[in-house]
């Protein structure tokens, strides 16, 4: 934002690190804290009785202060990996920020290969909380499926659909951009890769999370209604 604001494109060798540092942060953490959030609403839907026991205030902080630490484990891992390989290919990031992907490609040969471990090895942590997404939603859908009433399907599928469209686009973007073969990269497809994952997720995340709420279906109402008649 900053280099925006300033029509700069440089980047200082400490402020390329911070970002790593503050992407993999952030990112991790939202990543494990969508996987709590998955949880949550298994127990809500399949176990419902018990949600103030297996959900408690106690219960909650700890998966909290789990996902925030994954998170910051996650960013010191990375950050340190990728910043202790020597680079030989010049200074130029292709892409807007500072992505790993594209910092390795600046590494002396096989130098990267050790970073290329670390992100094996997030990528397995990553594929573990995906498979347990996967998992909580087989068992909730099974569960809705088993619901008499219309209304209480819908109301299930209703709290259940805006995290699982958060969660599925974060994940398969993310995915794209760090699993996919050399043979069809290119600058603008790491570029539109790099917007879909770091840019889409947290600017529609507040959006889907809050569409229940009454008021905000009241006042996205009235604006349609005020760009319709606007037009007309």
């Amino acid at each position: 934002m900053a280099s925006s604001l300033w029509d700069t494109r440089a980047i200082s060798f400490l402020g390329c690190a911070a970002q790593v540092f503050f992407v993999f942060f952030l990112f991790g953490a939202e990543y494990s804290l969508l996987t709590v959030m998955a949880y949550d609403r298994y127990v809500a839907i399949c176990k419902p009785l018990h949600y103030g026991t297996l959900l408690g205030s106690r219960a909650c902080v700890h998966m909290a202060a789990a996902a925030w630490g994954s998170g910051f484990l996650h960013a010191v891992l990375h950050t340190a990996n990728t910043f202790s390989v020597p680079l030989c290919q010049g200074n130029a990031v292709d892409q807007f920020f500072c992505e790993i992907p594209q910092i390795l490609k600046l590494a002396c040969s096989d130098a990267y290969l050790r970073e290329v471990g670390v992100l094996a090895v997030g990528v397995c942590f990553g594929f573990g909380c995906f498979v347990f997404i996967v998992l909580s939603y087989v068992q909730i859908f099974r569960a809705v499926l088993r619901i008499p009433s219309e209304q209480g399907r819908h109301k299930a599928f209703s709290m259940c659909l805006p995290h699982l469209a958060v969660a599925s686009l974060f994940i398969s973007t993310v995915m794209f951009a760090y699993l996919k073969p050399p043979s069809i990269s290119s600058p603008s497809l790491d570029l539109l890769v790099a917007v879909l994952y770091s840019v889409v997720p947290p600017a529609v995340n507040p959006f889907l999370c809050s569409i229940r709420n009454q008021d905000l279906q009241d006042a996205l109402k009235k604006l349609i209604q005020s760009v319709i008649f606007q037009k007309q």
